[in-house]
């Protein structure tokens, strides 16, 4: 347990090697006007934070910076006592004048990167979460027709399937508008579909056909996920790999999507706002930064995260803040959407 004036330096050293990058020497911290202590006191509390591995020295002549375990005693401590500075109105205004979860989630992914200077990861709700809106049958070949489900979000899922025999167009359009006037409003991939897909009385040519493209409406869609990303350019131009260790490997990581969309659908579970930093992170690709995170749903399930990515060095109450007021936004606006 640290002292109030431990505490209190500590915070001053992650302030300063946030906002400068370069380490902090005990005379700087003495000569501040809200500072009461000699450099001296200065430098002993160094040496305790050091020993406790909460600051560290580049080098013998160097000033403290904070390690890995320092940003997190000093984020933990923010939250704990909800401090101020994460009440601080980030620099985002989210308006959202259409119903697609797309449409919102591509404008706040943009907002929230500009607005810390930071990667902006977003996960999409995945469509076996969503009510079908449309369906739409297209015959691409004599015996090959794709399927096209809109769901109430906006969101587009697609698949073909290829037949031994040429079907009948006819036998396409009358699908087209039972399917329509019959899946409306049931959820994509729910097995309840199956129940109202199959009337008792439907011919054999037509239950047989509907047999056929059955999967397309009872099977949970696979791998439809959707990551929305925005702001690379912040960690490749702003940061660099002396902040970064490993960028090249965590740029792969996103741009593959597989890695960093498992672990934001593991992290759905979690309640407020969490945070990993350096080689807390569960994916090596990912252990030279840090993600502060938050959920965003209904008020009875999460459907998706809202995420930055930086530096170690990061100005956490800002993304903090950022993150907590996006992710709230998209909640508000989900609700309107689902419920």
């Amino acid at each position: 347990m640290l002292s109030s004036r431990q505490e209190q330096i500590l915070r001053i050293v992650v302030d300063v090697f946030t906002a400068s990058g370069s380490p902090v020497g005990s005379r700087s911290i003495a000569d501040r006007t809200d500072v009461p202590w000699a450099a001296s006191t200065v430098r002993n509390e160094f040496a305790v934070l050091v020993s406790h591995g909460l600051l560290e020295q580049p080098h013998t002549s160097a000033g403290r910076r904070p390690t890995e375990s320092g940003y997190r005693y000093f984020v933990d401590g923010l939250l704990a006592t909800r401090d101020a500075a994460l009440e601080q109105r980030p620099g985002i205004e989210l308006t959202f004048d259409r119903r697609e979860v797309a449409d919102a989630i591509r404008r706040t992914t943009e907002s929230l990167a500009e607005a810390t200077a930071l990667m902006a990861l977003i996960s999409a709700p995945p469509l076996s979460t969503e009510d079908i809106l449309r369906v739409e049958l297209i015959r691409l070949q004599p015996n090959k027709v794709m399927i096209v489900v809109i769901a109430s979000s906006g969101g587009v899922t697609k698949r073909q399937f290829e037949f031994e025999r040429e079907v009948d167009p006819g036998l396409v359009e009358w699908a087209t508008g039972y399917l329509n006037e019959t899946l409306k409003g049931m959820p994509l991939g729910a097995r309840t579909t199956r129940t109202r897909l199959f009337a008792p009385d439907l011919p054999a040519t037509e239950r047989s056909f509907l047999e056929a493209i059955s999967p397309m409406f009872i099977e949970p869609p696979v791998g439809d996920e959707t990551l929305f990303v925005g702001g690379a350019g912040h960690l490749v131009g702003g940061h660099g790999e002396q902040a970064i260790p490993g960028l090249d490997r965590l740029m792969t990581a996103v741009e593959e999507r597989a890695v960093v969309t498992r672990l934001l659908r593991e992290r759905l579970g979690e309640r407020g706002v969490y945070l990993r930093i350096g080689r807390e992170n569960e994916a090596s690709e990912l252990a030279g930064a840090s993600v502060v995170g938050a959920n965003y749903g209904t008020h009875t399930r999460n459907l998706g995260s809202v995420n930055v990515i930086g530096p170690v060095r990061m100005d956490y109450p800002r993304a903090i803040a950022s993150v907590r007021y996006a992710a709230a936004r998209l909640s508000d606006f989900v609700v309107g959407v689902y419920e």
